[in-house]
C-alpha cells in the first residue's frame, strides 16, 4: 500500500515509521479508511507545498443570517380618523401615474401584478458578505425613504451631486481592510503569528490549515503564546512523553493509540448548541446571488458632528418648578395658556398666578389627602398616571406641574374609551410596571370614563387597580400657610416618564430626568430663540413629544401664552389655527404637515388672513420625507399672506432622544433650505445616490436643521456592531447629549442597547467615552452639519436584503386615485415572515360606495405601481370594510393589533388580492443529491411518496372487552328497542328552558313509543318508502330526538336541518330550501308553528311555497303503532345524512352508514366513560357534526342522561348553561365556542354575584369545546381564567378537534399541534391547548 505521492519527500524517520503503523492498523482492522486518511493528513501536512492563499477568506468575517433588526419596529401615530396627509406628495402622485401608464396597454382578464425582473438580493450564512460595504446584515436596519440636503450656512446653496462626488473621491485608500496583509503565500512567520494570534486553532499535532482561515472578532480565546509559532514534533510509539489533548506534556507508557481514544472521549465532537434549533428546511431554501451591480458606499468615513454651545445665560431658572414659581408670583395675571372650544372662542384662560396656586393645591393634595398619615399611598419619587382628554390642556398643565412640585413623577397616556381599547392591555402593562396605583384626571373626563351597573369605574384590561383622582379646585382641599412644596436645584431624580409604542405592539416608558429635562428647554429657548410673554398657537398633542415640550415646559420657562387648538376644533374648521395666529399676532406655531394640508384643502381666498407675525412654524414631522410636498404647497398658497420661507421650520424628534435637530429661524430669505433627490434604488441599499426629479422611483427630501445645542450626532450602522457610517451612506442617527431620555423604565438590557452605545471608527476605536442614545431616526449628515432624516426604524422592512420604508409604501398606494377607494386615507403596511424572509403586506379600508369590480382594478394598479417606483412585490393586499381596523385612542390605525388580526385570520376583509409569486423568490432549491439524509429530506421524502409525516391511532374496538350490552345490536334502533324494554323508565333527555326549569323530558320507553308513532305517520300520511330522505327542520329539542328516531324506525334517512329565523327570514330561508333540494329529500317534518312560518308571506317572497316537498306536521301524532318496526338488510346502509354550511358558504355532506354510527358512539362512550348513571350537559346547535351526534345519539347508546340546553336561550339568560351545570352537578359538558364567548363577555364581571347564587364548578371533570374550526386559544385561557374562582380546574377546559369526515379526532385534554402550510413552508406549531393524550378508539 506504498504511496506513490510520498515519493521524492524528505520525511523524518519518526513519520514513516507512524505511517507504517497506520497501515498496518488499516490492514488489521483496528481504524477505518477515513481515520487513516485523517492520521494520515495531518502527519504529512505540515511538509506538503502550501497553495498560495486566497485572498476571499479573511472578508468572510462576521458572517451572520440576515435576520430582521429586533429594533426595527413600526409605529405611526395619528391624531384623528380622517386622513394623514404626511404621505401627500403632487410629485410622487405624478410619478405614479408615470409608472402605471407603461401597464395600460396590458389588459389582463384576472387582475395581477406585472412581472419584473428580481433585483432583490437574499443573503446567509453561506453567502460571501464584503465586510466594509452596506449590503448585508448591515443593511437590515435602515431602510424609509431617504433624504438629503445641500445648503451651508456660509455658502448658501450647494450642489447635492458635487457634494456626493467630493465625499466618494475625498478618500480612495480607506476602503482597504485588514484582509489586504494576508492575500499573500505561505509567507513569513510573523505574517503566520499574526494571524493565528487573532484565530481559535485547536492543538493538534500538525500545524493548521492556515488557507481555511476564517477571523472571528467577535469571539477571542487567549492562547499559550509558545503554542502557536513554535511546536516540536511530537513523539509516537513507546514514547515516554506525550502531549494531552490540551497540549500538556505527560509521561506515560501508555500507547499513543489508547491515548487518543481518551483524548477524543474528553472532546466528544457535538454541533454547538445553536444548532439544534436551526430549521433544515432553511438549507433547502434558495439563496439568490447578491446583486453585482448593487451600489456600495464609497466615501470617508464620517465624523461627528457637534451643535453649537449652550449658551449660560444669568436669568436661566435653576429648575423648571423654580420658573413656575418667579413667574407666579412676580405675573400672576400673565395669561400662560388659553383653551378653546369647538366654535373656535376661548373658553378658558389660565394664568401663571393660577397655574403656581393650583399646582401647589395639586401637590399638596397628592401627598397628604391620599391614604393615611402614617401610611400614604403617594410618596415622592413615586409613579402617578396622567389621564386627561385633548380639549382640556388647562386642567393637564396644573395636574403636570403639582406632580413636579410634590416630586412624583407623571406618566401621561391617553383616555382609555372602553374596556377593550386596542393596546390598552400594553398601556396597562407600563402602568403595572410602573407601580402607578393613582391616576390623576379631570371631572368631565372622570364622568366619560366605562362604569359598571354599580356606577364605578370598572378595571381595564391589562391594567393595575387604580384610585382615580380627579384634580378640579373645588373637590381639593387648600392648603395650610404654612405648607410649602420643596423646590430645589434640577438632579438626576426623574421628572416624568413618556410612553413609546414599539412595533410589535408593546409600550415602554422612556424616563426623563429633571436637569435632561430644563437642559433641553435652555437647548430649546436658544435654537428657537423664544422670548418672554411671546405668543404660541399649539395645534399637536400637549401629553407627548413636540408638543409637550414646546406648549407646556418651555413655555413656562419663558413665560409665553400658548394658544391651545384642540384637534375636535380642527375637525371642524382646518383653518382656525391660521385664524387664532391672525387674531393673536403669534411668533411661533407648532403644527404637522397635515395641518397645513387640512388648512390648503379649506383655503377659500380669505381677506383677512395674515401671516406676517410668524417668525417660525415650527413642523412636528419634518422627519418624515413625505412633509416637504405640504411645506411647499402651504408656502406657496400663503406666500401672498406674508408667509416667509425661512418661516418653515422642520425638526426631527424621538421619545429616547427627544428634540434631535430643527431648522433655526433666520432673517435671510436668499438662503434655500437644504434639498435633495435621491434614487430610492440606492435607499434600498442603505447608499445615497443623487438623482433627477425626471426619474419616477426617487425621493425628495429637505433638511431638518441643525443638530440642537451642546449635542453631538454621528450615524452608525443600524444593526451589528455600532460602527460610524461612511458620508454617502445611510444609518441611524446618535445623539450624545444631556437632554435625553435616560432609559427604558425597569427594562436594563433594552436601556443598554438604546441608551448606551458607544460608536466606532473603522478600526474599532471608540468616538468618545461618554455613551451615545440611538434616536430611532435614519438618515445622514449633509454639508454645513444640515441632518436629513429618511425615515425611521420602526417603519423598516428588510425584503429579501433590500430595505423599505413603510411610509414610502403607503405613500405610493395613496398616489393611485387614494379618494375613491380608500376611506379617509386610512391604510396599514407592515411585513410578515414567510420563508424566513420578510413579505410586504398592505391592508386598507374600503370606502362603502366602492365596487369589488373597481377595488380590484384599484388594488391591481397599486401593485404595479410598487412594483415599477420601489422594485418590491406586494406578498398580500386587503380591503376590508371602513371602521373596521383597530383604531389607536387619537383615531390613528393601531398597527400591532391589524397586524395580529391579519396573523389570526380576524381580519374578515372584503376583497384579497394574494401575490406570493411576485415576492417569494426564494422558493426550495431543486431536488439534488444531499450528502447526507437530514430531518427535512425525510419528510420531503415521505411526502413526495405520499407517505404521513406522523401517525396515531386510538385503541382497537375489536379487542376492548367490557360489558356494553348495546354492542350487540348493530343498529341505534335496535338499541332504543332493548332500552325500552329492559329499562322502560330510565330517562334519557331533559330539555330546559331560559328560566333553567325542565321544559320537557324523555324516558326510554317514551323515545321509543313517540318513535312508533312518527314513523306510522311517515308510512300512512307521507307514503314513504325504505330508503326515502326525510329533512328534519326542528328547533334544539326533544321533537328533534324523537323525529329522528321515527325515520329509523321507518326505514327513512334523516337529515337535520336548521329552521330558518323567524326574523331574518329572507336571508336564512333559501338556505333550508337549498339543503332540502341538495339531499332530494321526499318529505320535511317539522313543528306547527315552523309549518306555519314556512307558508307566511315573508316566506313566500323568499321562497315559493308550492316548490315545498310534502310538509309533515309533528305535533299532532297518530295513536296507532307500527305494524313492523324496520330492520335494515345491511350495516353498510345510509343511516343519516350530515349536512353543514362552511363559512365561505359552500354546502358540505357526509353519508354516515348504520355501522359507522354505531362504531362512532362506542367510541366515543368508551372515550368520553359514558353509563346509565351519567348525567352530561349539552349546549351546542344540534345540526351536524359532532353536535348532532352528542344531542341525538349518544343517550340511547350509552343510556346516560342528557341535559339540553339550547344555545339560543343563552341570549336571554348568559348564565343558563354554567347554572344548570351547578345545579345538576354536571361533571362533564360540552360546550360550543359561541357559548364560551357569549359566557365570557355576559359573565365577565358577575362573577361575584353568581358566586353568591352558589354557583360552583369544582365538580367539572372536564368542559370540552367542540368545534372544527381553528382552536382559540386566547378564549379559552380567557374562559379558564374568567372563572377560576367559581371553582373551575383549568385542565378541565379542553378542545375537540376533527373534521367533516372524521367528526372527533379527540374529545378530552391533550395538547394539540396543527399543521400550518405557508408556500411550501411545513411546520408545526404548538398550540397549547389541552386535549386528550390519545385519540378515539375507531
Amino acid at each position: 500500500m506504498a504511496d506513490r505521492s510520498l515519493e521524492g519527500m524528505a520525511l523524518p524517520l519518526e513519520v514513516r515509521a507512524r505511517l507504517a503503523e497506520l497501515e498496518l492498523e488499516l490492514s488489521e482492522g483496528d481504524i477505518t479508511q477515513k481515520g487513516y486518511e485523517k492520521k494520515r493528513s495531518k502527519l504529512i501536512g505540515a511538509y506538503l507545498p502550501q497553495p498560495p492563499r486566497v485572498d476571499q477568506a479573511l472578508p468572510q468575517e462576521r458572517r451572520a443570517p440576515v435576520t430582521p433588526s429586533s429594533a426595527s419596529r413600526y409605529h405611526r401615530r395619528r391624531s384623528s380618523g380622517s386622513r394623514d396627509e404626511r404621505y401627500r406628495s403632487d410629485v410622487h402622485t405624478e410619478a405614479v401615474q408615470a409608472a402605471l401608464a407603461k401597464h395600460k396597454e396590458r389588459k389582463m382578464a384576472v387582475p395581477m401584478p406585472s412581472k419584473r425582473r428580481s433585483l432583490v438580493v437574499q443573503t446567509s450564512m453561506d453567502a460571501y458578505t464584503p465586510p466594509d460595504t452596506s449590503s448585508g446584515s448591515e443593511d437590515e436596519g435602515s431602510v424609509q425613504g431617504d433624504s438629503q440636503g445641500t445648503p451651508t450656512s456660509s455658502q448658501g446653496s450647494i450642489n447635492m451631486e458635487h457634494w456626493i462626488s467630493q465625499a466618494i473621491h475625498g478618500s480612495t485608500t480607506s476602503t482597504t481592510s485588514s484582509s489586504s496583509t494576508q492575500s499573500g503565500g505561505s509567507g513569513a512567520a510573523h505574517r503566520l503569528a499574526d494571524v493565528m494570534a487573532q484565530t481559535h486553532i485547536e492543538n493538534h499535532s500538525a500545524p493548521p490549515d492556515v488557507t481555511t482561515y476564517t477571523s472571528e472578532h467577535s469571539i477571542q480565546v487567549e492562547r499559550p503564546q509558545g503554542s502557536t509559532t513554535s511546536r516540536t514534533a511530537p513523539k509516537y510509539g513507546n514514547a515516554e512523553l506525550m502531549e494531552t489533548g490540551d497540549g500538556v506534556p505527560v509521561s506515560s507508557r501508555v500507547s499513543a493509540k489508547i491515548q487518543q481514544l481518551v483524548n477524543t472521549l474528553k472532546r466528544p465532537k457535538r454541533p454547538p448548541l445553536r444548532e439544534f434549533f436551526v430549521d433544515d428546511f432553511e438549507e433547502l431554501l434558495e439563496v439568490q446571488q447578491p446583486d453585482p451591480n448593487q451600489p456600495k458606499p464609497e466615501g470617508a468615513q464620517m465624523l461627528a458632528t457637534r451643535g453649537e454651545q449652550l449658551g449660560v445665560v444669568t436669568n436661566w431658572p435653576p429648575s423648571l418648578e423654580a420658573a413656575l414659581q418667579r413667574w407666579g408670583t412676580i405675573s400672576p395675571k400673565a395669561p400662560c395658556l388659553t383653551t378653546m372650544d369647538t366654535n373656535g372662542k376661548p373658553l378658558y384662560i389660565l394664568t401663571y398666578g393660577k397655574l403656581w396656586t393650583r399646582s401647589m393645591k395639586v401637590a399638596y393634595n397628592i401627598l397628604h389627602k391620599l391614604g393615611t398619615k402614617q401610611e400614604p399611598m403617594v410618596r415622592p419619587g413615586d409613579r402617578v398616571a396622567l389621564v386627561f382628554p385633548n380639549n382640556d390642556p388647562a386642567a393637564f398643565m396644573v395636574a403636570f406641574y403639582g406632580c413636579l412640585l410634590a416630586e412624583v413623577v407623571p406618566v401621561p397616556i391617553e383616555v382609555p374609551l372602553t374596556r377593550k381599547d386596542a393596546g390598552s392591555q400594553q398601556i396597562g402593562f407600563l402602568l403595572g410596571s410602573c407601580g402607578v396605583t393613582v391616576a390623576l384626571t379631570s371631572d368631565a373626563c372622570h364622568k366619560g370614563l366605562p362604569k359598571s351597573p354599580t356606577g364605578e369605574i370598572p378595571q381595564f384590561k391589562g391594567w393595575p387597580k387604580l384610585l382615580w383622582f380627579v384634580t378640579e379646585s373645588k373637590h381639593l382641599s387648600k392648603p395650610p400657610r404654612d405648607w410649602f412644596p420643596h423646590i430645589k436645584d434640577a438632579n438626576n431624580d426623574t421628572a416624568y416618564i413618556e410612553y413609546k409604542t414599539c412595533k410589535d405592539g408593546s409600550v415602554l416608558g422612556v424616563t426623563v430626568t429633571r436637569i435632561a429635562l430644563l437642559t433641553h428647554c435652555q437647548a430649546l429657548t436658544q435654537a428657537c430663540g423664544y422670548t418672554e410673554a411671546e405668543t404660541i398657537v399649539n395645534v399637536l398633542d400637549f401629553k407627548k413629544d413636540v408638543g409637550l415640550w414646546h406648549g407646556i415646559l418651555t413655555s413656562v420657562m419663558n413665560m409665553m401664552h400658548v394658544i391651545s387648538i384642540p384637534y375636535s376644533l380642527m375637525k371642524v374648521n382646518p383653518l382656525s389655527w391660521i385664524q387664532k395666529v391672525c387674531q393673536y399676532k403669534a411668533k411661533v406655531a407648532c403644527v404637522k404637515s397635515r395641518d397645513m394640508h387640512w388648512a390648503l384643502v379649506a383655503h377659500r381666498d380669505q381677506r383677512d388672513v395674515n401671516l406676517s407675525s410668524l417668525r417660525m412654524l415650527i413642523v412636528a414631522d419634518g422627519a418624515n420625507p413625505w412633509s416637504i410636498s405640504s411645506c411647499d404647497a402651504f408656502l406657496n398658497v400663503f406666500q401672498s399672506k406674508g408667509l416667509r420661507q425661512e418661516v418653515i421650520c422642520p425638526c426631527a424628534s424621538s421619545p429616547e432622544a427627544l428634540t434631535v435637530a430643527i431648522r433655526r429661524p433666520t432673517d435671510d430669505s436668499n438662503q434655500p433650505p437644504g434639498r435633495g433627490v435621491l434614487s430610492m434604488h440606492g435607499l434600498t441599499y442603505g447608499v445615497i445616490r443623487v438623482d433627477s426629479e425626471e426619474k419616477l422611483s426617487v425621493l425628495t427630501v429637505q433638511d431638518v436643521g441643525l443638530v440642537m445645542p451642546g449635542a453631538i450626532m454621528c450615524s452608525v450602522k443600524p444593526d451589528g456592531i455600532p460602527q460610524l457610517c461612511r458620508t454617502d451612506e445611510i444609518g441611524e442617527l446618535c445623539v450624545c447629549a444631556v437632554a435625553t431620555g435616560t432609559s427604558y423604565y425597569g427594562l436594563s438590557g433594552m436601556t443598554k442597547n438604546t441608551f448606551e452605545v458607544f460608536p466606532m471608527t473603522s478600526s474599532g476605536a471608540p468616538i468618545s467615552e461618554y455613551p451615545f442614545i440611538r434616536t430611532g431616526l435614519l438618515g445622514f449628515v449633509g454639508p454645513g452639519g444640515l441632518v436629513f432624516v429618511v425615515g425611521k426604524m420602526d417603519g423598516l422592512m428588510v425584503v429579501s436584503g433590500r430595505r423599505h420604508n413603510a411610509d414610502d409604501i403607503v405613500a405610493t398606494a395613496l398616489a393611485v386615485e387614494p379618494m375613491k377607494f380608500v376611506y379617509r386615507g386610512r391604510i396599514a403596511v407592515f411585513s410578515v415572515t414567510v420563508l424566513h424572509d420578510e413579505r410586504i403586506v398592505i391592508v386598507a379600508e374600503q370606502r362603502p360606495d366602492s365596487t369589488e369590480e373597481d377595488s380590484f382594478q384599484w388594488m391591481s394598479r397599486v401593485l404595479q405601481a410598487i412594483d415599477s417606483i420601489h422594485q418590491v412585490g406586494v406578498y398580500c393586499l386587503a380591503l376590508v370594510p371602513a371602521n373596521t381596523l383597530p383604531k389607536t385612542p387619537l383615531g390613528g390605525i393601531h398597527l400591532s393589533e391589524t397586524k395580529q388580526l391579519f396573523l389570526e385570520g380576524s381580519l374578515h376583509p372584503c376583497n384579497v388580492l394574494m401575490c406570493p409569486h411576485t415576492c417569494v423568490t426564494n422558493l426550495p432549491k431543486p431536488r439534488q443529491k444531499q450528502p447526507e439524509i437530514g430531518p427535512a429530506s425525510v419528510m420531503v421524502g415521505n411526502l413526495v411518496s405520499g407517505k404521513r409525516i406522523a401517525q396515531a391511532s386510538g385503541r382497537d374496538l375489536g379487542q376492548i372487552e367490557d360489558n356494553d350490552q348495546a354492542r350487540k345490536f348493530l343498529f341505534l334502533s335496535e338499541v332504543l328497542q332493548w332500552r325500552a324494554q329492559t329499562t322502560p323508565d330510565h330517562l334519557l333527555y331533559t330539555l330546559l328552558n331560559c328560566r333553567g326549569t325542565i321544559a320537557n323530558s324523555l324516558t326510554c320507553v317514551q323515545l321509543h313509543k313517540r318513535a312508533e308513532k312518527i314513523a306510522v305517520m311517515l308510512m300512512e300520511r307521507g307514503h314513504l318508502q325504505d330508503g326515502d330522505h326525510v329533512a328534519l327542520v326542528y328547533p334544539p329539542g326533544i321533537d328533534l330526538i324523537a323525529a329522528f328516531y321515527g325515520c329509523l324506525y321507518a326505514g327513512c334517512v334523516p337529515i337535520t336541518v336548521r329552521p330558518p329565523h323567524p326574523q331574518n327570514i329572507a336571508t336564512t330561508l333559501p338556505t333550508v330550501k337549498m339543503i332540502v333540494e341538495v339531499s332530494r329529500s321526499a318529505c320535511l317534518m317539522t313543528t306547527q308553528l315552523i309549518c306555519k312560518l314556512l307558508r307566511s308571506r315573508e316566506a313566500a317572497a323568499a321562497v315559493d311555497v308550492r316548490t315545498w316537498p310534502l310538509i309533515l306536521d309533528t305535533d299532532d301524532l297518530p295513536k296507532k303503532r307500527p305494524a313492523q318496526i324496520y330492520k335494515p338488510s345491511n350495516p353498510d346502509t345510509l343511516a343519516y345524512l350530515d349536512f353543514s354550511v362552511s363559512t365561505t358558504g359552500m354546502l358540505a355532506g357526509v353519508k354516515m352508514s348504520h355501522a359507522a354510527t354505531s362504531a362512532f358512539c362506542r367510541s366515543i362512550k368508551l372515550q368520553c366513560e359514558l353509563y346509565p348513571s351519567r348525567e352530561v350537559a349539552i349546549c351546542l346547535d344540534p345540526y351536524c357534526g359532532l353536535g348532532f351526534v352528542l344531542w341525538c345519539l349518544c343517550s340511547v347508546y350509552s343510556g346516560h342522561q342528557s341535559i339540553l340546553i339550547p344555545p339560543s336561550e343563552l341570549e336571554t339568560n348568559p348564565a343558563l348553561w354554567l347554572l344548570a351545570v351547578s345545579q345538576y352537578k354536571v361533571r362533564d359538558t360540552f360546550c360550543s365556542y359561541s357559548v364560551m364567548e357569549l359566557c365570557t363577555k355576559g359573565l365577565g364581571s358577575q362573577t361575584e354575584s353568581l358566586k353568591a347564587r352558589g354557583l360552583d364548578l369544582s365538580r367539572v371533570r372536564t368542559c370540552v369545546v367542540v368545534a372544527e374550526e381553528r382552536p382559540r386559544i386566547a378564549l379559552t385561557q380567557s374562559f379558564s381564567k374568567l372563572f377560576k374562582d367559581l371553582g373551575l380546574h383549568p385542565r378541565a377546559v379542553s378542545t375537540s378537534f376533527g373534521c367533516r369526515v372524521n367528526l372527533a379526532i379527540c374529545l378530552q385534554p391533550h395538547r394539540l399541534w396543527t399543521l400550518v402550510e405557508q408556500v411550501g413552508d411545513f411546520s408545526l406549531h404548538h398550540t397549547n391547548a389541552y386535549s386528550p393524550p390519545y385519540l378515539l378508539p375507531f
